[in-house]
């Protein structure tokens, strides 16, 4: 906990942010909310091409934050968006998703389930923490520091429209085509 989460009260992981109608995430002190610009970032893809956010100015980005290439939640996740692609299109929006895994991880990820969008690698975790989804979790009593599934949709200016926190995969791609 830093001196402003002891001074405020409020950490990340506080029951504050539990549940909460609009979920928000700090960032450097500052709690990433609805409507906000959404930070900026400049990231290899695994086409091996640096891809900015101002990019897809004029498009709805849905940006999807997961923990692991190859895994099962990520996969399922992945190919429901891929499965649902041209429906997304359709709403003039994009794809992107988000991990810490190396760019050889993602193209083999990409290849072996056909995935037609765009994966980020940030294996420095700088957006990670911009975006607010590098945190402390617990599995079986150990803590670590890991990704929490979020998907930002990040409106064509490039203001944040909805956020999803601690997405569960089911379901989780009728909310967003419904969303956009």
């Amino acid at each position: 906990m830093d001196n402003d989460e002891k001074t405020s009260g409020f950490s990340r992981n506080s029951n504050y942010f539990k549940g909460a109608a609009a979920p928000c995430f700090l960032r450097e002190n500052i709690m990433l909310k609805v409507g906000d610009k959404a930070p900026e970032f400049s990231l290899v893809a695994d086409s091996g091409e640096k891809i900015s956010l101002k990019d897809y100015r004029g498009k709805k980005v849905v940006l999807y934050f997961y923990p692991k290439d190859m895994t099962s939640g990520c996969t399922q996740e992945a190919c429901d968006f891929r499965d649902n692609i041209k429906k997304i299109e359709k709403k003039n929006a994009v794809v992107i998703g988000v991990s810490p895994d190396d760019t050889k991880s993602h193209n083999k990820f990409k290849d072996k389930y056909e995935l037609p969008f765009t994966l980020l690698s940030d294996e420095t975790k700088t957006m990670l923490n911009d975006y607010g989804v590098w945190q402390e979790k617990s599995m079986y009593g150990r803590k670590y520091m890991g990704v929490v599934r979020t998907t930002f949709i990040i409106d064509e200016k490039g203001k944040i429209e909805k956020i999803y926190e601690k997405v569960k995969v089911p379901g989780h791609i009728d909310e967003i085509l419904q969303q956009l």
